[in-house]
């Protein structure tokens, strides 16, 4: 029966393959730059993309902000050859606006929600509710959040709002370009607060859950089209597969939620 839906599903993708690219391209070979939040969804969709079109996929990774060397928009300010970006939807309309990528190439892909992970094995804080994630925040000896969406919101946004920031500003620490996940896991900080797809990939941490309502954010990650793309045509196929029915497994698995375009 297995092997039934396997052969199944394998017929499917190069249907859908097969409709996507109607109109042929030549294989390609199509650079992409995909943030950490998207990261796991799309290591798992790579094989089936390319067993469907015989492109191949030559992938980075960096954040969707800040100013480290890998973050999607320093890439592109050194004039980097990129086909596709995905990253947080409102850097991409930053981008967009800048003309460095293509505005008719933008689609958004998934909806991502912040989560709380504490080393494997330690107590797992309460953060039921807003009022139960400031006591948790004020008792922790440590946080650690990105320099990401995520981590921008925590602290220009949510932490602000909360009353806090003064009082838990001088134990929390940006994490520029790595995992929070990582920092957490190695127990260099107690609590730390990153998208949730970014934190189940980690080994050595235990997901305390998402933030409340009243606390969460959900963010957009979406793709599009750097103007320095070479292959303009299979970019704007290769997202429209990543935002296809073939893709949507994958991605509910990773802790995203597929965006209905």
């Amino acid at each position: 029966m297995r092997q039934i839906s396997i052969v199944a599903r394998t017929a499917v993708l190069v249907i859908i393959g097969a409709l996507l690219f109607a109109n042929p391209v030549r294989a390609a070979e199509i650079h992409v730059v995909t943030s950490g939040a998207f990261t796991a969804a799309y290591l798992e969709l790579v094989p089936e993309y390319e067993r469907a079109t015989h492109n191949k996929l030559v992938t980075e990774f960096g954040p969707s902000m800040g100013t480290t060397h890998n973050a999607i928009p320093i890439r592109l300010e050194r004039g980097e050859t990129i086909d596709v970006v995905i990253m947080a939807a409102p850097a991409l309309d930053g981008l967009i606006k800048q003309g460095k990528v293509r505005a008719d190439s933008r689609v958004d892909l998934v909806q991502s929600l912040i989560g709380m992970a504490v080393k494997a094995g330690a107590p797992k804080p309460d953060i039921s509710s807003v009022d139960a994630l400031k006591r948790t925040l004020l008792a922790a000896k440590s946080i650690a959040y990105s320099d990401s969406a995520s981590g921008v919101y925590l602290s220009t946004d949510l932490f602000p709002k909360l009353g806090i920031w003064d009082q838990i500003k001088s134990k929390s620490r940006k994490i520029e370009a790595d995992p929070v996940g990582g920092v957490v896991a190695k127990g260099e900080a107690e609590i730390g607060f990153q998208q949730i797809s970014e934190l189940r990939p980690v080994k050595g941490i235990d997901i305390v859950g998402e933030l409340p309502p009243g606390a969460q954010t959900v963010t957009i990650f979406a793709a599009g089209v750097p103007t320095t793309s070479k292959q303009p045509d299979a970019a704007k196929a290769l997202i429209r597969w990543l935002a296809s029915p073939a893709a949507q497994s994958a991605i509910k698995k990773s802790g995203l939620e597929p965006v209905k375009n």
